[in-house]
């Protein structure tokens, strides 16, 4: 038989295979994200996330290093806020003296090339586990802005590089770039979750930072799953409100948006491969219905292959790890 193209000729090898691959993942693509604990020597498996930990900051420095020396170059803090912190305004999020604070001035101390990213939203501070401030039952949106400002202006004043809003309400982005600029903070920069869903898969980060609603859920600001041209709006206004960097979240599930927004800007995207999508892998590995570095790998490849630029994932140390 006489075939005039052979498309095999190119995948017979892993030599070969790997020169024409169109997708390459490297530990620069990934953002690791950290979960923050007060307390010294304090190291605890998340239960809903196996292999991964809540750490006090001396561990989360040690650890921050680590990541370096693989060649990761920038973690995302999220922090488990003690209870007796937490109210309705959110003003522990702009404490000099916080949790977050104290994280990030620690890991510029000894990490200072390090890019360090810091989620903002009041839900880790809240008593009722939303992101924003609750009056009569409502999520408002306006004195929730005006409270992410003060945070995002804190971050920056503790050294953070890259500020997250990962809230959902409107106007924030604007709000914090005017509030950075008329700081004096003008290298600081700003990563929008911007299309980012109510979705099922976020339950083992709440566990995490024991940050579940207390009541009703987040659909009042976080997006409708079954909606696609509402991300691209999101995303759109986002960056003409001044942001740096744009993020879809979650990833598997939501590959189709990550490819809808990079085809529509002209910023880096950024996807979050969340925590559920972490626990399911580790849940079917465990059960030996997959091969969990196998689905580490392909799974990553996937969500860069759709568009990200870069990767917030818990499998960041374990891709690295596989890479070599």
């Amino acid at each position: 038989m006489y075939l005039q193209r052979r498309n095999r000729i190119l995948r017979q090898s892993a030599a070969l295979r790997s020169l024409v691959a169109e997708t390459v993942l490297t530990p620069a693509d990934f953002i690791a994200p950290l979960f923050i604990n007060e307390g010294s020597g304090y190291r605890q498996e998340i239960p809903s996330m196996k292999g991964y930990y809540r750490m006090s900051i001396d561990l989360t420095v040690a650890e921050g290093k680590e990541l370096w020396s693989m060649g990761i170059r920038s973690v995302l803090l999220f922090v488990k806020a003690l209870d007796e912190v937490k109210d309705n305004t959110g003003k522990e999020a702009w404490n000099k003296d916080g949790l977050m604070q104290r994280t990030i001035k620690a890991i510029k101390e000894a990490i200072p090339e390090m890019v360090v990213m810091t989620d903002v939203a009041l839900d880790p501070y809240s008593i009722y586990g939303h992101d924003g401030i609750v009056e009569n039952g409502e999520i408002v949106n306006d004195a929730t802005v005006e409270a992410l400002v003060k945070m995002s202006i804190s971050h920056a004043e503790a050294g953070a590089d890259i500020v997250a809003p990962s809230d959902m309400m409107d106007g924030r982005i604007g709000a914090i770039r005017a509030g950075l600029e008329q700081n004096n903070f003008t290298k600081t920069g700003i990563m929008a979750y911007s299309a980012k869903y109510a979705s099922c898969f976020y339950g083992p980060f709440r566990d995490a930072l024991d940050s579940a609603p207390g009541f009703g859920d987040k659909k009042t600001y976080q997006m409708n799953y079954a909606n696609r041209i509402e991300a691209i709006k999101e995303t759109l206004m986002d960056i003409e409100e001044g942001a740096d960097i744009v993020m879809v979240k979650p990833a598997m599930a939501y590959l189709d948006i990550i490819r809808e927004v990079k085809n529509a800007v002209e910023v880096p995207v950024s996807a979050y491969h969340v925590s559920g999508e972490y626990a399911m892998i580790k849940a079917a590995a465990q059960m030996g219905w997959v091969d969990e570095n196998k689905a580490i790998l392909e799974s990553l490849t996937s969500i860069k292959r759709a568009g990200a630029d870069l990767i917030a994932t818990y499998f960041a140390k374990d891709a690295v790890k596989l890479l070599n």
